[in-house]
């Protein structure tokens, strides 16, 4: 993806717990199952969630929504332990148009503050701010499971 070529969405949360427990929630199935997806944050079942979480590894997080299947797509292009993740994102197959950057960054405090980026295609401009929402949402649930 070329950095002159997307728009950007953006979401912050701060965390009472360490940067080790909020990205091993990135990437722990189960975990991810009850924060990022399903009856916490909307009408839908959880079908299956998978992630091989390396470099190059891909995740499929399979939900059932308002009676249409919805596979969540990506593959990690950068994995650095309670700093930093970067995956593709995409719905059906990742086609690398959408990029995900999350930066988590100890606090003081020992909890945590992850910021999220993701990059888009110009094409889905009018949805910066539904998904800024809905990733606020996301991590809101994150927040509250840990």
């Amino acid at each position: 993806m070329s950095t002159d070529q997307h728009v950007n969405a953006y979401a912050r949360k701060r965390y009472t717990v360490p940067p080790e427990r909020v990205f091993a929630a990135w990437l722990e199935p189960k975990l991810i199952g009850q924060w990022m997806f399903g009856p916490r944050l909307r009408e839908e079942e959880v079908l299956r969630i998978s992630v091989d979480a390396r470099v190059g590894g891909r995740f499929s997080f399979l939900v059932r929504r308002d009676g249409e299947e919805l596979d969540h797509v990506g593959t990690y292009l950068e994995i650095e332990p309670q700093q930093r993740l970067i995956f593709t994102w995409g719905i059906g197959e990742p086609d690398g148009k959408s990029r995900v950057i999350v930066e988590f960054v100890r606090t003081p405090d020992g909890g945590c503050e992850t910021t999220l980026t993701h990059e888009m295609d110009p094409e889905w401009t009018e949805y910066i701010d539904r998904t800024e929402k809905a990733w606020t949402k996301m991590m809101d649930a994150l927040a509250e499971l840990l």
